[in-house]
């Protein structure tokens, strides 16, 4: 089979995931992204929460379906992950959420800036927007892989 058949057959997931992996080698990058990605997905939900909690549902939802397009089992675990976040805010005094979600949602992109600088690599979302969708499954793919689930 010819390199250009291989690339036909390849699942979109995984031609995401890979591309978004070659500014991921570095272990320190790594590590920093496997911290900062949920925790700017939180924030980003925290910031939107306080516009209007349906707001952050609706954007949970819609993520999900480009997800479910890539991966089923990839989207579940983001359901559960969305659905863990979620309950996080509504349990969270309202006056806390949005303090809380513009420091570390500025703390986490500082951290994944130094990561990259780590990395000597720039960020995959400068070149394609979708990274910004694929981070989190990145981070979730690698659970899956240590976990032996497949995706």
């Amino acid at each position: 089979m010819n390199t250009d058949s291989q690339s036909l057959s390849a699942r979109a997931i995984d031609t995401l995931l890979a591309k978004y992996s070659e500014s991921h080698l570095n272990p320190v990058n790594e590590i920093i992204h496997f911290i900062c990605v949920p925790v700017i997905v939180f924030t980003l939900l925290g910031l939107l929460w306080t516009i209007h909690p349906l707001v952050a549902v609706a954007a949970a939802l819609a993520s999900l379906l480009y997800y479910f397009s890539l991966s089923a089992p990839l989207a579940i675990g983001m359901l559960l992950m969305f659905g863990f976040m979620l309950a996080l805010l509504y349990v969270l005094p309202p006056q806390w959420i949005l303090p809380l979600s513009i420091t570390v949602f500025v703390l986490a992109w500082i951290g994944q800036f130094i990561g990259h600088k780590i990395e000597g690599k720039k960020p995959s979302f400068f070149d394609d927007l979708r990274f910004l969708l694929i981070g989190p499954l990145f981070v979730l793919g690698f659970l899956y892989r240590r976990l032996s689930i497949a995706y």
